[in-house]
């Protein structure tokens, strides 16, 4: 909308992100249905060159100060581009996924993600159980358990790690955004219509069952965050999990943009004002810059995109927009960290690392008998982060172990170890072998 050319690779093949996913035969509404108009209308008169069901797995930086994508299809029915793409500006915008915490029984099925039963839920109408516990810490909880209630799961309870008192030293804060107010009201008044039990302070201590999970137990945190068992045992056939996100930095961290380490302890890229980072030409906006919700991500976005186009002027109202809800992103993750004491339920045999089969046990001996200090050693000397998922699942677990049991908290070096990969996504050996040349884009 400021005169700029644009190429838009979308790995969704539809438009809206995760957090606007829905199903092919749904038109969107809202303020979703207004930016999907505006897209639609721009791609048809060709001032953005939209390609969805692409992922960008290379991102370089040319000689002549430009920018090269290589890009690979998000599926076999996907068309492939004819060749890379280039561009003199990026605008990355990787988004995140669900951070995830070990617990024993963790790897058995009907385990999943709180964002996966989410995603099923949403994209495809599928409720992936029939009787539902929510746990873990956060807002996103809440939404995940009414939507699965409203599905028609039985939602057991959505267990909450922290107190909901930690939210009162940031009332001024939270009044600032008066729409989030108003969204835990609704969320709350679902729960209720809903009768699904809100415990507060509350963890998932072992996974119970043999084939697939058949019961939880749970455990109450003390004030330190460390888990007291007790006896109970509530029967489930899913649990989703939620602990938060872990922004997705394989792009930026590619052009090696600075970083920084956010307040709920992820890594996240440093950028200004305009979400320009200190690679020239190069902008990031959403969870990557912190994560804060879709309203930031959309402000942030709009920024950036100004920026990149020449013309930075985003308006007083996005970059208002950004500090309240940056903001209140921070006092979010103040009210709901991860426990300071998880690593206390682990077990021996907990495997920490699921796809090489790694267990807590491993990165213990690995610290104690080898003098492994940092991530990245005991990767080496353990293999964990190694497997299918190149430490997506357990990097920032295994990165905070490692900390924990050198007694000192993960730093920047520590995290970017595991987030940082040649390869932003799988591809294909012929791809890696020589991929086609084609006629550039702008």
């Amino acid at each position: 909308e400021r005169g700029a050319p644009v190429v838009l690779l979308d790995a969704g093949e539809r438009p809206g992100g995760q957090y606007w996913r829905h199903a092919a035969d749904t038109e969107p509404g809202g303020a979703y249905g207004g930016l999907w108009r505006r897209l639609r209308a721009l791609t048809d008169a060709g001032r953005v060159d939209y390609r969805p069901g692409q992922q960008v797995w290379l991102v370089t930086r040319e000689d002549d100060g430009g920018f090269r994508l290589e890009t690979t299809p998000v599926h076999d029915g996907v068309e492939p581009l004819p060749g890379p793409v280039t561009a003199g500006k990026v605008v990355l915008c990787p988004g995140g996924a669900d951070r995830q915490l070990p617990v024993p029984g963790w790897t058995l099925p009907g385990v999943v993600a709180a964002g996966g039963a989410q995603a099923l839920l949403k994209g495809h109408g599928t409720v992936a159980g029939r009787q539902v516990l929510v746990a873990g810490t956060g807002p996103f909880l809440l939404p995940v358990a009414t939507g699965l209630a409203r599905a028609g799961a039985r939602v057991v309870g959505v267990w909450e790690a922290n107190s909901p008192l930690r939210w009162a030293r940031h009332a001024p804060t939270v009044l600032r955004v008066p729409g989030k107010v108003a969204e835990a009201a609704g969320y709350a008044a679902a729960l209720a219509r809903h009768r699904i039990p809100y415990r507060t302070r509350t963890v998932v201590a072992e996974i119970l069952g043999d084939d697939r999970v058949r019961a939880v137990r749970r455990a109450v945190l003390d004030g330190d965050g460390v888990p007291r068992s007790r006896p109970e045992e509530v029967e489930v056939d899913l649990v989703a999990f939620g602990w938060g996100f872990t922004p997705a930095l394989e792009l930026p961290l590619q052009l090696g943009v600075a970083t920084r380490v956010d307040v709920d302890g992820s890594l996240v890229v440093a950028v200004d004002e305009r979400q320009r980072t200190d690679v020239p030409g190069v902008f990031v906006a959403g969870e990557a810059t912190g994560v804060g919700g879709a309203t930031l991500s959309l402000a942030e976005g709009r920024i950036a995109g100004a920026a990149a186009a020449g013309r930075p002027e985003g308006g007083r109202r996005p970059r208002a927009t950004v500090r309240a809800h940056r903001a209140f992103a921070r006092a979010m993750h103040d009210a709901h960290p991860v426990p300071a004491g998880w690593h206390r339920w682990l077990t021996d045999d907990t495997l920490v690392c699921r796809c090489e089969e790694v267990p807590h046990a491993a990165v213990r001996a690995a610290h104690a008998q080898l003098g492994a200090g940092d991530a990245r050693t005991v990767k080496m000397l353990t293999r964990v982060g190694m497997g299918w998922c190149q430490g997506r699942v357990c990097g920032y677990a295994a990165a905070c172990l490692t900390a924990t049991l050198d007694g000192r908290p993960p730093t920047e070096a520590d995290l970017r170890g595991t987030a940082a990969r040649p390869l932003a996504v799988p591809v294909s050996l012929a791809e890696l072998a020589g991929p086609e040349e084609g006629p550039d884009r702008p």
